[in-house]
């Protein structure tokens, strides 16, 4: 019985409850302050559920649509009076015209012309009084125009106060008096019309009139405008959220294509002072000129010191790797300009924020862009993952004497897709990273020490001992020769014409070259002293008179024979090695 009793009750509970926490659901909760700090309203908004969000979407889009009436009712107010103020002027100009017809019509002798032309002036008095008196009476029968005209006058009225206010709480002894002039505007006009009985002055008061009250109008509008771009931020705030919980797509973008449509001014230069007034007003304004002033100087700050701390990121960076002898040049400049761009990329991005640009979508289309681009350039990420690999195990680093890719050359510089390599004869060769880490990579520079391989060859008459001493000796007395590892003489083969030695001295790598022409130049010179000779090819040719071998052949065809094969081995060759030479001797068997 208990139970059945505990259960009615917790069911009675929550029927009470289910409806006050529907009615709560359906009802928006962040807009009864619609001035509410954006912060404030971005905490609100995050503990709320994606239909509880909806409703603040609504409601915030319901705020910034009755906002947007608002402007377009005072927009159409100002056209208003600017009509009624086109047809004053209009009927002033036509009052004009007929003073000119009298003065004409009344000098003696005027001709019928005149006089038609002052019925002409006089009827377009009437038609241009009756255009004004329809403008007034069109203006006067909207009720909407009327209604934001009373506003905007008490509103300026209220500013004037509020001014004289200030003025006279800080002191000041002078106040101005055109402000005051305005607000009671109305009462003089009234005044002015009762003791003033001419026409024009009829029309100019109400002229003023109705300037000041197109004045007044467009101060609201400036004031509307800015509590227009408020609502717009806050109405974002409200769909971004909305968005996050998982709002539906086709929701989010009618939101957002109908915040578009209303942001933003739209200006009439045909009328120029209702333009300059808008323009003026915009760039004074909290919400306007005044904004767009703090975040453009707050990214210009942001850039700048993304920009210093990239500086200081890239020092940090250079000094640890001059630190760390593990880490190859190539690897630490990749280091350096990758961070330093990294860095300046993000401050971009916050420095876009601060400009209120929304950077979401702005990365979303980035990281899509990116995929495509990865996609089609798929030679140039095996390069980029040839370039990180060669950095990371640094075969190589800048300044290194290497043979890569078929080219020998010094390299300069690297990238992520490509080596830059000069030549010995200072040519640039550029060579895909991808074709270096595929194929066998041959660093001369790469050790501390090198071997200088020499061939040396002398005659078979010559002493080998004596030969192999000079060679020691140069070998010894040279001062970058090392003498560990020791140097190695020996005789490495028996060619044709000539014995070969194999001289092979250690040297320090930056030192190969120069030991390669000392020592060969020191040995040609010692051998020369010595008397050691150096064998080069020779070729001795043996040139027989064509007419005395045929006369022996037609006189005794046996020593023909015997002549021919004389011929035949007349030519003989004697080569001994050496540079490149020939001696050619002519024998004259005649």
């Amino acid at each position: 019985m208990n139970k059945i009793l505990r259960s009615a009750l917790i069911l009675l509970v929550l029927t009470m409850l289910l409806p006050a926490t529907v009615v709560s659901a359906d009802k928006a909760v962040t807009t009864a302050d619609p001035e509410i700090p954006e912060d404030d309203l971005g905490l609100k908004l995050k503990p709320l559920k994606r239909a509880e969000l909806k409703v603040e979407a609504d409601a915030w889009l319901g705020l910034l649509e009755a906002k947007v009436k608002e402007i377009s009712t005072a927009e159409i107010a100002v056209k208003d009076k600017l009509r009624e103020v086109s047809s004053a002027e209009a009927l002033e100009s036509a009052l004009d015209k007929v003073d000119k017809a009298k003065s004409k019509a009344a000098e003696p002798g005027a001709a019928d012309a005149a006089k038609k032309q002052l019925l002409e002036a006089e009827q377009a008095v009437k038609d241009a009084a009756a255009a004004a008196r329809e403008a007034v009476e069109k203006v006067t029968g909207n009720a909407e125009t009327t209604r934001v005209t009373a506003l905007a006058a008490k509103l300026a009225a209220e500013k004037v106060a509020a001014e004289k206010a200030r003025q006279e709480a800080l002191g000041e002894q002078e106040v101005a008096e055109q402000p005051a002039e305005a607000a009671a505007a109305d009462s003089e006009d009234e005044a002015s019309a009762t003791e003033t009985d001419t026409t024009r002055e009829k029309i100019d008061a109400e002229v003023a009139k109705r300037n000041r009250d197109r004045d007044n109008l467009l101060a609201y509008l400036g004031d509307l405008r800015g509590e227009q771009t408020s609502l717009i931020d806050r109405t974002n705030l409200a769909i971004e959220a909305f968005e996050l919980k998982g709002g539906k797509v086709e929701e989010v973008e009618e939101y957002r294509q109908y915040v578009t449509a209303v942001a933003g001014i739209e200006v009439d230069v045909t009328d120029v002072s209702a333009t300059w007034a808008t323009l003026t007003g915009w760039l004074f304004s909290e919400e306007g000129g005044l904004r767009w002033v703090k975040n453009i100087s707050m990214f210009l700050a942001i850039v700048l010191v993304a920009m210093f701390l990239a500086r200081l990121v890239g020092k940090a960076i250079e000094k640890v790797m001059a630190r760390s002898s593990q880490t190859s040049q190539l690897l630490g400049d990749f280091l350096i300009v990758t961070s330093r761009r990294l860095v300046q990329a993000i401050g971009v991005i916050v420095g876009l924020a601060a400009l209120e640009v929304n950077v979401g979508p702005l990365l979303a289309v980035i990281g899509a862009a990116g995929f495509v681009i990865a996609f089609a350039l798929q030679d140039s990420l095996g390069n980029f993952a040839s370039g990180i690999l060669i950095m990371v195990f640094k075969p190589f680093d800048v300044g290194d004497l290497v043979e890569i890719g078929g080219v020998l050359g010094t390299v300069k510089s690297m990238n992520l897709l490509s080596v830059l390599v000069h030549t010995p004869d200072n040519k640039a060769v550029i060579i895909p990273n991808n074709t270096i880490w595929s194929g066998s990579i041959t660093n001369v520079t790469g050790t501390s020490t090198r071997r200088v391989d020499l061939v040396f060859g002398i005659g078979y008459g010559d002493d080998i001992e004596k030969a192999q001493g000079i060679m020691e000796q140069v070998l010894s007395e040279h001062p970058l020769v090392l003498k560990d590892p020791e140097a190695v003489v020996r005789v490495t083969a028996l060619a044709d014409s000539s014995v070969n030695f194999v001289c092979r001295p250690w040297v320090k790598t930056e030192d190969y070259w120069d030991v390669f022409w000392d020592v060969t130049r020191t040995v040609k010179e010692r051998f020369d002293q010595k008397g050691v000779s150096i064998p080069f090819p020779q070729q001795d040719i043996h040139v027989i008179n064509a007419l005395q071998v045929q006369s022996d052949v037609a006189s005794k065809p046996s020593a023909a024979v015997a002549g021919q094969g004389d011929a035949a081995s007349g030519g003989k060759q004697t080569a001994r090695a050496g540079d490149a030479g020939a001696d050619i001797s002519l024998d004259d068997d005649g």
